[in-house]
């Protein structure tokens, strides 16, 4: 009976990430359009529009992929361990919502990185590529978003699992 619960235990992490690559396919495109017109009109700055295109990546690529590696190699097969092979509906219950609000804290935090990105990308010309560092630091202000979603994700997962022996 309690397979249903363990499949959705086993799932959610992977959701997690699944919304993180959701918002940082938002993100992204708006800072690329805009980079490739930067980039006919001054190519030299071809690698701050780079830096600024790769910025709403490491929601997935560093935050979402932490969150669920860590669900994956530690917790899933703690629990699964514990309960004998199975996964409780309270503990499955309580990774879904944990792996949501992870998943939906990095898809914000890329889809708004995009945008702040994409903004910086756009003064690149008219301020000869004098807004880069500026838009990096505004940029980091949304990173902050996606550190304390994964960071608050692992804490209330090795919370809601006990910790272990």
């Amino acid at each position: 009976m309690y397979e249903i619960y363990t499949l959705i235990a086993t799932m959610s992490p992977g959701l997690a990430e699944g919304l993180a690559a959701i918002g940082t396919t938002s993100g992204i495109p708006a800072i690329t359009a805009s980079g490739i017109r930067v980039i006919a009109e001054n190519p030299g700055l071809r690698g701050r529009v780079f830096v600024l295109a790769f910025l709403p990546m490491t929601q997935t690529l560093v935050y979402g992929l932490t969150y669920m590696l860590i669900s994956y190699i530690v917790v899933i097969p703690e629990l699964l361990s514990r309960y004998g092979g199975v996964i409780p509906p309270h503990i499955a219950g309580a990774i879904l919502g944990i792996s949501l609000f992870v998943g939906f804290a990095e898809l914000f935090s890329a889809w708004n990185k995009g945008k702040v990105c994409f903004e910086s990308g756009v003064q690149l010309i008219k301020t000869r590529g004098g807004i880069f560092g500026t838009g990096i630091v505004l940029a980091a202000y949304e990173e902050l978003f996606g550190i304390l979603g994964m960071v608050f994700g692992i804490v209330m997962l090795f919370i809601v699992v006990g910790g272990f022996k």
